[in-house]
């Protein structure tokens, strides 16, 4: 049976939706294992017995994730106020006694949408609208809940720069809006998501509409039968589905005269806080259901590595990305420190004001000093987070600051050309001026000490000293896991290369989904040898990253001894697209596993759903485009190619799929058309320029063919098929 679903598979080339899980061992000492099944009982329930915690939690953004739009919780201005953008004016209004919004539908005309929830309350509220198919979806037009003094109580668009249209994938109507996908998880409790994939609804639920208290605790029922009889019931957890050590102010205290404190007890182990914080707090995309307080993060949703357009090469924070894979980068998580040590876990405020949060561990006379600071102490600069945890605005007015606590290093913006924390004020100034500076007053072995970034910027790079770097950086175990699993997944290391089979067995889990997904790059044979025994791995992101491995390779490849757990991978890895059937990647992965059945109508299916429920996915339309290839309709392919141009017309992987396909039907002048385009578009990309070289040789043009390889083994000097075309086609 295993043989059966193991062969002649492609893989996509969407992943799943991205997303880092940090411990990987499940929770022993916090973990309460009751007699019977816990089920939520609402905060109200906890409120009796909890009133301080209560409290704290009351009006916290926790609890004001969601509300029902009413009178008290509606922020906006709904008395006929207006908005124009793009041509076109949107009116917010009352009618009997509801919040009615009138402005541009999926059709692109005007017309009146019901607001059922508020979403969030500072700075911005956003606004949710229902639809007759369980849909809700978040309106783009944000109120801002500043005071006028700071530029808010105003309509503003979360996308002020770019012009979007009902067509648009960022219209408010399509999937990056929907609640029920993206949003939800995160600000309901209990929350599933229960997508009816054969009717195309849903039928989403939650037990509190908000953040509560079994957000974090889990279900409550068993905690509340243990204090009912009044701890009579012989139970060390108490009841509770998962225990969080209390704060303490001596956790940590400083030694023998040392300027920073350490930890006075021992790391909780596993990080079981720091995960559950993880769980909304992270870049990350949901990969199962149901997810537990206290279970491993990895478990249920894929982290997002320090990903192009995610952070900079050195991890600083550029796209949206939340904390958690900034924290797991930081000094901070490698001593111990956890979320509670700063912020109140109840009402998420920081424990102290200023810099007086930090002298808790930091001693002040040592740090929050002119002499460390570089700046007066009336200045702004002076403040520790203004160096060591810069703010960047995401959604036009929320400010968050990263949280990977780096050094300030304009060395390497000089070296990388990343940020930093000097020029971000300094900005009439240039970062060797910047980096001269820190030279200056810490010494020359700050801007000469190594850093991650270096080698991850060569990785993106493809440069010719990255995979060195890479490989030094992959063994080096002081170096943060995300980061190690990020250049894993850049130097996609050989089958015989000892860093694969060592992360392979890597503690972290991070890592070792990382080498189990650059496994598609090996020959089949290869990665059965490696795959297989992740199989059974006990991490669920780990265990489906290799069945991605396994995918395409020859059923009769796999040892019969493996059979009955790759038909298990396989089952967890069908639910997990089956949970995400809302989304085209789900989709098209759904399609993939059709095909290991020997079941192509139910492929096509597929892929044809993907593109129903997200028409401009263009993975969607690249993957329908190389299925109707192998089935030998070229001219089906050539045409969903053309539909998808049509919607992406300067997306480089598009020429250069739809010059393939006219290459495969004889028409090289016009693939060769399409090549130039690719590789005008993308001339970084170097398979872009070698398919190109070739396409031009062989239609004779040899001359540009050498000149456009030899600009592309400038950039890619580890290229093999760069460097062995241009030594051929030079003859």
């Amino acid at each position: 049976m295993a043989a059966a679903r193991l062969s002649a598979l492609g893989i996509v080339t969407t992943v799943l939706l991205g997303g880092c899980g940090q411990s990987d061992v499940p929770s022993t000492a916090t973990t309460a294992t009751p007699a019977a099944i816990a089920v939520e009982v609402g905060s109200t329930a906890c409120a009796t017995c909890h009133a301080e915690e209560t409290t704290a939690w009351r009006g916290s953004h926790h609890d004001l994730a969601m509300q029902a739009a009413s009178d008290q919780t509606v922020l906006g201005n709904f008395a006929g106020a207006t908005f124009s953008k793009d041509g076109v004016t949107s009116t917010f209004f009352r009618r009997d006694g509801k919040f009615w919004v009138r402005t541009d539908g999926a059709d692109g005309k005007l017309a009146d949408f019901p607001i059922s929830h508020t979403f969030g309350v500072a700075p911005l509220q956003q606004y949710l609208v229902p639809f007759p198919d369980g849909r809700m979806q978040a309106l783009s037009i944000a109120w801002d809940t500043r005071p006028a003094s700071q530029g808010g109580q105003r309509w503003f668009h979360l996308h002020p720069d770019e012009t979007i249209d009902a067509e648009d994938p960022l219209h408010w109507t399509k999937p990056a809006q929907n609640w029920n996908h993206m949003c939800a998880e995160c600000h309901s409790t209990d929350l599933t998501k229960n997508y009816e994939a054969d009717t195309d609804r849903f039928a989403t639920t939650w037990s509190e509409m908000n953040v509560g208290c079994e957000a974090c605790h889990g279900a409550g029922s068993n905690h509340v039968v243990w204090a009912k009889a009044g701890g009579a019931v012989a139970d060390p957890k108490f009841g509770l589905v998962v225990q969080f050590p209390a704060y303490s102010d001596s956790t940590w205290t400083f030694v023998d005269g040392r300027p920073i404190a350490k930890r006075a007890s021992s790391l909780p182990s596993p990080r079981v806080e720091l995960e559950n914080c993880g769980l909304c707090h992270a870049r990350r995309g949901q990969i199962w259901a149901g997810s537990t307080p206290g279970q491993p993060l990895a478990d249920t949703h894929r982290v997002a590595l320090l990903d192009v357009g995610l952070y900079h090469a050195d991890g600083q924070i550029d796209g949206e990305v939340f904390e958690y894979g900034s924290f797991l980068q930081s000094r901070m998580h490698a001593a111990g420190v956890t979320c509670t040590d700063c912020h109140d876990a109840h009402s998420a405020k920081l424990r102290e004001i200023g810099n007086a949060l930090c002298a808790k561990c930091h001693a002040s006379q040592t740090f929050d000093v002119p002499q460390h600071t570089m700046h007066l102490e009336a200045e702004n600069a002076s403040q520790c987070v203004s160096c060591h945890m810069p703010e960047h605005l995401y959604m036009v007015v929320d400010g968050r600051r990263d949280h990977s606590f780096r050094v300030p290093r304009p060395d390497l913006t000089v070296k990388i050309g990343v940020p930093n924390a000097c020029n971000g004020c300094h900005s009439d100034q240039t970062p060797q001026w910047a980096a001269d500076a820190i030279a200056k007053h810490s010494g020359a072995t700050r801007t000469a000490s190594p850093h991650y970034g270096e080698a991850l910027a060569a990785g993106r790079s493809d440069t010719a000293d990255a995979p060195p770097k890479l490989r030094a950086l992959i063994t080096d175990p002081a170096a943060p896991a995300i980061a190690r699993a990020t250049a894993l997944d850049l130097l996609a290391p050989p089958a015989d290369d000892p860093v694969l089979r060592a992360a392979l067995v890597d503690p972290d889990p991070l890592v070792r989904r990382s080498a189990a997904e650059t496994l598609q790059s090996l020959a089949p044979n290869d990665r059965v040898q490696f795959a297989v025994a992740l199989l059974t791995d006990r991490i669920r992101t780990v265990r489906m990253a290799a069945v991605t491995g396994l995918l395409g390779v020859p059923g009769d490849q796999v040892p019969t001894s493996a059979h009955a757990a790759a038909v298990a991978a396989i089952a967890e890895f069908r639910a997990s697209q089956q949970i995400n059937a809302d989304r085209a990647e789900g989709q098209l992965n759904l399609a993939t596993l059709a095909m290991v059945e020997g079941a192509p109508q139910a492929a096509e299916r597929a892929y044809r759903t993907a593109l129903l429920r997200e028409p401009a996915s263009l993975p969607a339309y690249v993957n329908l485009a190389d299925f109707l290839r192998r089935l030998g309709r070229e001219d089906e392919a050539e045409r969903t190619l053309r539909d998808a141009l049509a919607l992406a017309p300067e997306d480089a992987t598009l020429r250069h799929a739809l010059g393939l396909s006219l290459v495969r039907q004889r028409r090289l002048p016009d693939a060769v058309h399409e090549f130039a385009k690719a590789h005008e578009t993308r001339p970084d990309d170097a398979r872009f320029a070698y398919v190109y070289a070739v396409a031009l040789h062989e239609s004779g043009g040899t001359a540009l063919a050498i000149q456009v390889l030899a600009q592309a083994q400038k950039q890619h000097p580890n290229n093999a098929e760069i460097t062995n075309a241009l030594g051929s086609f030079a003859k």
